[in-house]
């Protein structure tokens, strides 16, 4: 009898931590934590608005500095197509 026991409580045990520690209960302390959480205050909402105005900037930085890049390429491809081409019959 007290095998029998044994074997239940492991089980129980086993589909308990599956509840606890699968989506189930992950999805159960999300909710726990969404509800006790306070909501952003003036200060914060204002940081997260400099930081979306700053990323927006650095997008715009960073797509400049590619069609640059893609210029710089095309010119120096230019150039050493020039010289392959040799001098144009100078000696």
């Amino acid at each position: 009898m007290e095998d029998i026991v044994a074997i239940g409580g492991f089980f129980i045990t086993v589909i308990a931590a599956f509840a606890v520690f699968g989506p189930v209960g992950r999805a159960i302390a999300a909710s726990i934590t969404r509800k006790h959480l306070p909501a952003p205050g003036a200060e914060v909402l204002d940081a997260v608005e400099a930081l979306e105005s700053r990323v927006e900037s650095l997008q715009q930085q960073v797509g400049e500095l590619a069609e640059r890049q893609d210029f710089t390429e095309r010119l120096i491809a230019k150039g050493r197509e020039r010289g392959a081409l040799g001098s144009g019959g100078q000696a």
